[in-house]
């Protein structure tokens, strides 16, 4: 019984060691050449001048929750246009309901203004 768990037990052996031996053979074999360019802040182009935890723009925060709203959709759009004619009528009104809620959310994303940039 247990021999037909060797083949995951050594494909997860060899994910381990792959996934331990090559960023250590990355950081022995891998050059430090570090100048004042590669230390340089490059996410926003100048150097850091408040704390970590300022405040953000609710902007931010409703961009990312566009993004899940788009992503929930695509994720559960294409399995069920896979098996559209299986599931039936209901499956169309669960469906329906389902994007309603979600323009329900997209709406709210556009009434708050996170679609505007200045």
């Amino acid at each position: 019984m247990l021999e037909n768990y060797l083949p995951i037990l050594l494909f997860i052996i060899i994910g381990l060691l792959i996934g331990i031996i090559m960023p250590i053979l990355g950081f022995f074999l891998g050059t430090r050449r570090p100048d004042p360019e590669k230390n340089s802040p490059y996410e926003c182009g100048f150097e850091a001048f408040e704390d970590a935890r300022m405040k953000f723009d609710v902007r931010y925060y409703l961009v990312a929750i566009l993004f899940i709203i788009f992503d929930l959709e695509i994720a559960f759009l294409f399995p069920w246009a896979v098996v559209f004619k299986d599931i039936g009528l209901f499956g169309f009104i669960a469906m329906m309901i389902f994007l309603a809620i979600l323009v329900i959310g997209f709406i709210y994303e556009w009434k708050k203004g996170a679609l505007e940039w200045e």
